[in-house]
Formats: structure tokens, C-alpha cells, sequence
């Protein structure tokens, strides 16, 4: 991380911090937490923002991590969670296929 300026950190009333980031994301990923909100909302049975469901996927991360026995390590990522290792294509053509894939109409 670097410490250009550290985000201020703010204590919420049920007990959880809220810090605002800013993320450089290739659309697939960009994508892919478009279709973890859509999970998320359909589960809650509400609209979830991205946000939502970035704070939820780091939460439950977090946790599968700790409920592991000491010294077992976490299981590596799996492939479908890995960023593509596709050559660049222009902006436009990701973000096409980025909204598509949140659409469902890829």
C-alpha cells in the first residue's frame, strides 16, 4: 500500500469502521462483483450496491480464512476468480463485454 494520504477511518454505531478507497480494476473483475451484487440482492431479497457486495465478499473472506486450524493455509484462488490473463483489448470493448456479463447477456 502506499501512504501517499491515509483515508480517514470512521466509526459507524453497530460497531464496524467504514474506510473509502479508491480501486483500479479491469472490468472482468468489475463484472464479476456486478455478479456477486446480483447473488447477494436476490439472496437478501433487495438492491444491493457494489459496495455491499465488496464489504460482504471481504467479510466472508475474512472469515473462511479465520475458521481455518491453525497453520492450515486458505485454499489458493480458484481460476475462475483470477484475473484473465488475456491480451489488452481497448476500453471499450472491455467495458461492452464488462456490462454485458452484468446484464446476463453475454
Amino acid at each position: 500500500m502506499n501512504d501517499r494520504v491515509t483515508p480517514p477511518i470512521h466509526a459507524l454505531p453497530d460497531g464496524e469502521a467504514e474506510v473509502a478507497v479508491v480501486l483500479r480494476l479491469p472490468w472482468e473483475d468489475v463484472a464479476r462483483l456486478g455478479q456477486d451484487a446480483g447473488r447477494l440482492a436476490a439472496q437478501m431479497q433487495r438492491p444491493v450496491t457494489l459496495d455491499e457486495a465488496v464489504s460482504h465478499r471481504l467479510r466472508s473472506t475474512r472469515t473462511a480464512t479465520h475458521a481455518k486450524p491453525a497453520g492450515e493455509q486458505p485454499p489458493a484462488m480458484a481460476p475462475s476468480a483470477s484475473v484473465s490473463s488475456l491480451p489488452p483489448r481497448p476500453a471499450a470493448d472491455q467495458a461492452r463485454q464488462a456490462i454485458e456479463r452484468i446484464n446476463g447477456s453475454a
